[in-house]
């Protein structure tokens, strides 16, 4: 559990840093379209808050790997939804984003899942993953990406959710692949299809959730990332992995993913980086209301 905790807080921190570092780049303003946002990028790229937050991605990214290794995936895929949890506060200490009184409980209540959740969790399941399911993963894998290849087509409604949950589905692809990936010798990597779904799923889950923050509601295509790739994984982990609770727990294991998952959405407007016109618009919305 202290890998998925510390993934979290990689992620979560890496946020923020990125957000302090997108801001500062476009105080000199950039032209619209591809090659002002490119060159944005070019001018995050030179500071050291953006580097920073990509090195915790990194680190963040192998922390989920080997706790995926030795835990649940349902276990993983709530501690890395509350990455939003860590990325409110972070925000609420570095930039002075206000968490209204309902945010700061959404934290708590964060909090109190994945102790639930660390209490009732048992070991990772003992089944290997089928063929079939591996092949079933990368099939998956790809219409993640061919909806990120159509995905700025989609009608307004609801196309930041459809986005959002295709982005987590591919995030959800990963969990499982990490998992259907026994053997890393070489060989058996490049013959193994979870390999191939690891990539395409998180690639295309990358793409699918850019295209959703830039073309919707943040918070909506957040909710639906969360939802993607947590609920989907963590059945599969139970149904087919054999992942299971501690003998007698799993009332508390279930009730502790249902609560942080909760949590999570109640915080699903710090899917984006902190500090854009979605935070501003949310705190003339909150104006007049009591803050924590």
């Amino acid at each position: 559990m202290v890998c998925t905790l510390g993934a979290s807080v990689c992620f979560g921190t890496a946020t923020v840093l990125q957000a302090m570092a997108a801001r500062a780049a476009g105080e000199g303003g950039t032209d619209s379209g591809a090659a002002g946002a490119a060159t944005l990028l070019l001018r995050a790229l030179r500071q050291w808050r953006y580097l920073a937050g990509l090195a915790l991605d990194g680190v963040g990214f192998l922390l989920q790997i080997a706790a995926l290794r030795s835990l649940p995936i349902y276990a993983v895929g709530a501690a890395l939804a509350a990455s939003l949890a860590v990325t409110a506060v972070v925000a609420s200490w570095l930039i002075h984003v206000r968490l209204s009184r309902v945010e700061w409980g959404a934290v708590a209540v964060v909090c109190a899942g994945l102790a639930m959740l660390g209490l009732a969790s048992g070991a990772e399941g003992d089944r290997a993953g089928s063929l079939g399911l591996k092949y079933a993963m990368l099939g998956i894998s790809v219409v993640v990406l061919l909806l990120g290849l159509v995905g700025g087509r989609l009608p307004d409604r609801g196309r930041a959710l459809t986005l959002g949950l295709g982005a987590g589905f591919g995030f959800g692809v990963v969990e499982v692949a990490v998992r259907l990936i026994e053997d890393l010798d070489l060989g058996s990597l490049l013959s193994n299809p979870a390999t191939y779904a690891l990539l395409v799923g998180g690639g295309a889950a990358f793409l699918l959730l850019t295209t959703a923050l830039q073309r919707g509601s943040v918070t909506t295509a957040t909710a639906g990332l969360v939802i993607g790739e947590t609920i989907g994984p963590a059945l599969v982990g139970v149904i087919w992995l054999g992942d299971r609770t501690r003998e007698g727990l799993t009332w508390l294991a279930v009730l502790g993913f249902a609560v942080a998952v909760a949590g999570a959405l109640a915080l699903a407007r710090f899917g984006e980086a902190p500090g854009t016109e979605t935070d501003t618009e949310h705190e003339s919305a909150d104006a007049g209301s009591p803050q924590g």
